[in-house]
């Protein structure tokens, strides 16, 4: 049951894949100006001004998970 969140050919899996790494990213290493700049460019483009790492990391999950809901939403299952 948790494989159907894999989507490697769904846009939007990638997009929220790239947010919780650049999250991850911006816990586990030293910050620096381009992880960081990263960082805040993702979160424009998401339309919020938390470039936090949690942020980051709950708006990749959320988009995932968004991703799934909608699909499953279009095909009728629950």
């Amino acid at each position: 049951m948790g494989l159907r969140y894999i989507r490697p050919k769904s846009l939007t899996w990638w997009a929220g894949v790239l947010s919780v790494a650049t999250g991850v990213a911006s816990v586990v290493l030293p910050p620096s100006g381009s992880l960081s700049e990263l960082a805040r460019l993702i979160s424009l483009l998401a339309g919020s001004g938390d470039a936090s790492p949690a942020g980051l990391i709950f708006l990749g999950l959320g988009l995932i998970g968004l991703r799934d809901r909608i699909e499953r939403g279009f095909r009728g299952d629950r």
